[in-house]
């Protein structure tokens, strides 16, 4: 039996984790992770508190909460300034110049699964573990697999991870489904049993995104204009807050010469402040290949000349067949058999074989 420390975000996720390691026989501690300072960055306005508890410290009751029910030590880690230093001034980054990140992925390579992992070591522990929906197999190599429960499937948010990251890594909920796992939680009588799952950015929360970003990235308001003739049909305040493919929140409808029917993001100007958007379901909207960069590939040995596999642009979307190519160490040349909608730089592609995870990079450019 190992000693395991659980990353117990105060979900029933991480939750039903630590108990089903604890029913196998190891020793498990609990440990929550505050990263992000909501009282010393002053909350970001209209986001809501419950009473004059912050929604971090409530999670952290239902931690304690957890760690009471299932008779284990909670320990309490802040990783504040790494969560900046390593996440959050990249996603800002990023969005300066009009593309789109995925902190969360970067929040597990760099917090869960790097310094996270370090302070376990200096616990004792043999390994982590979180509530996250991937399979592991150990063995020579660490492999993952996409989760039983394929509607809950994360190997998308982990596809940054390294062997050395993999190794130490347990995912006690890979053959479950997130129904198995809210009974279970009802069986044992934990609190967190119905607790509703968190939707927002890793760490920050669930809030505005645009009106959150404002407070990093001042406005710069400029015109929205029909890439397809050059008119120009209303006003934005700041493409950088605007994603490839995006159709919702872009205030405009009702264009006088225009057919009704729904507009989409399709460029930016990041000088002259400009977004592009077309209507309907233009082919400009479509690519078919794609340079991604900052490979991390899983196994260590990295296929040679040409090779066939599927790859997820965003999470929630189906696999697409394509074919790629390494063009350096950490470079892959993409070619998708079928065109895909809104491909977008900044965000991540995740590489599969079937059920495999192969790994990921982030997408640099498209046509």
């Amino acid at each position: 039996m190992a000693k395991i420390i659980v990353g117990l975000s105060g979900g029933v996720d991480s939750a039903v984790a630590a108990y089903l390691l604890k029913k196998e026989g190891h020793e498990v501690i609990g440990a929550f992770m505050r990263n992000w300072d909501s009282l010393a960055n002053n909350d970001i306005k209209g986001n809501k508190y419950f009473g004059d508890i912050c929604p971090q410290e409530m999670d952290y009751i239902d931690a304690k909460n957890v760690a009471s029910k299932l008779d284990i030590p909670l320990l309490r880690v802040d990783f504040i300034k790494e969560y900046w230093d390593y996440v959050f001034s990249y996603l800002v980054s990023e969005y300066k110049k009009g593309r789109t990140p995925n902190p969360d992925v970067f929040c597990n390579k760099y917090i869960k699964f790097d310094h996270f992992l370090k302070f376990a070591f200096s616990q004792g522990a043999e390994y982590i573990a979180t509530g996250h929906y991937a399979k592991i197999f150990h063995s020579e190599e660490s492999v993952m697999y996409k989760a039983d429960d394929k509607s809950k499937d994360q190997s998308y948010f982990l596809a940054l991870l390294n062997q050395e990251q993999l190794k130490r890594t347990l995912f006690p909920l890979g053959n479950i489904t997130k129904k198995e796992v809210r009974e279970i939680a009802n069986s044992i009588g934990l609190s967190v049993a119905n607790k509703k799952d968190s939707t927002g950015i890793c760490f920050i929360g669930e809030r505005n995104f645009k009106d959150f970003l404002k407070n990093y990235i001042p406005a710069k308001p400029g015109n929205i204009v029909d890439k397809n003739n050059g008119d120009i049909i209303g006003q934005h305040d700041g493409v950088m807050y605007y994603t490839l493919g995006q159709r919702k929140g872009l205030g405009i409808g009702g264009i006088a010469n225009h057919e009704a029917g729904s507009w989409f993001v399709v460029d930016k100007d990041i000088e002259k402040s400009i977004l592009y958007v077309v209507q309907g379901d233009d082919d400009i909207l479509y690519n078919s290949y794609v340079l991604v960069k900052s490979v991390n590939w899983i196994s260590k040995n990295k296929p040679i000349g040409e090779f066939k596999c599927s790859c997820k642009f965003r999470y929630r979307q189906n696999d697409n067949p394509v074919t790629a190519k390494f063009l350096s160490e950490d470079t892959i040349e993409v070619k998708c058999i079928r065109k895909v909608k809104a491909i977008t730089p900044g965000q991540i592609c995740v590489f599969y074989s079937d059920e495999l995870c192969l790994g990921g990079g982030v997408i640099d450019f498209t046509k």
